[in-house]
């Protein structure tokens, strides 16, 4: 894909166009904001949504009120990891998106930027996120620390098992025990079920987001559950927002939460239904609108959560 006046990559083929990076980064740092993923905010938006949902339980759980400032200091946190985790995934991958037609074009393959530079990049990104991470108690600052090896093996994992996913649900999920433990100090049942419901919904949407690369990945021997479930995508699919919904309504039940709460499991139920009736394995552009579109049911769990945390407060 030619970039015109910046370059080739310049706009990538799963790039949001709405996002502020894809529209006024200048060209220079165009490749920065492609490794961090900043032209692609779902990204960290989906890395968001397991943070503020336990952080909003664990607010209902102590009749708190919301913890506002944890909000915000969790969104930046998911902005800056979600950078630094790409840029890494990137370098490790930099041969495989050689070969594939939606990332070949990306920063490392393309050569607008060396593996050095994006190297020391991610070492900047890592230190704004240690800085993030040094300002919650002692227990989440080690939980935080601890789910760096879990990064650290998932772009191997494709190598070697047809479930990447798992490993990236583990990864992308574990903002289910950080939000709780910066409030409470600890990791309970509320919070290991809304982990374990978080990472059933990862693997879900990553599976339909795989769809677009499938005939590549054949290709070139790259693994997936979206290779795996060929044939069966929309059933497997299906079962995984099931169980998504079933341990999330665990975790609703064990802090008691009210009818807010409830509408808010409720309408992610409802829009991973609408998903699964959408899924066609032919089509990656679809795949990628609907991968997309899991932003918004993240928010609708999370704002059922907040109503209800906010009730509980007056």
């Amino acid at each position: 894909m030619s970039g015109g006046a910046d370059g080739p990559g310049a706009g990538l083929p799963d790039t949001d166009q709405a996002s502020l990076a894809a529209r006024l980064a200048p060209g220079r740092l165009q490749a920065l904001a492609q490794l961090a993923r900043l032209d692609r905010p779902i990204g960290w938006q989906l890395l968001l949504a397991p943070c503020w949902w336990s952080s909003a339980l664990a607010s209902v759980a102590r009749h708190s009120g919301p913890a506002w400032s944890q909000l915000v200091l969790l969104a930046l946190g998911a902005i800056v990891m979600r950078g630094a985790g790409s840029t890494y995934n990137d370098i490790i991958d930099r041969h495989i998106d050689a070969g594939v037609e939606r990332t070949r074009n990306r920063p490392l393959p393309s050569g607008r930027i060396s593996p050095k530079g994006a190297a020391i990049f991610m070492v900047m990104e890592a230190l704004a996120g240690l800085a993030i991470l040094l300002t919650f108690n002692r227990f989440t600052m080690g939980l935080g620390v601890a789910s760096l090896a879990i990064v650290a093996v998932y772009p191997f994992m494709k190598r070697i098992t047809s479930w990447p996913q798992l490993v990236l649900g583990l990864a992308f999920a574990w903002g289910g025990l950080m939000g709780w433990s910066g409030q409470m100090a600890n990791v309970a049942l509320p919070s290991l079920a809304l982990y374990a419901a978080a990472i059933a919904w990862t693997i879900g949407y990553d599976t339909i987001y795989a769809l677009q690369d499938s005939r590549d990945d054949a290709i070139i021997g790259v693994r997936s559950t979206a290779r795996l479930f060929s044939g069966h995508v929309r059933q497997a699919v299906g079962l995984l927002y099931a169980l998504a919904v079933m341990l999330a309504a665990l975790a609703l039940a064990r802090v008691g939460t009210g009818l807010p709460g409830w509408l808010g499991l409720a309408a992610f139920a409802g829009h991973l239904g609408w998903q699964i009736t959408r899924i066609n394995e032919a089509d990656g552009a679809g795949a990628l609108r609907l991968f997309r579109a899991n932003r918004d049911a993240g928010m609708l769990l999370f704002l059922g959560l907040l109503a209800q945390a906010l009730i509980d407060h007056i």
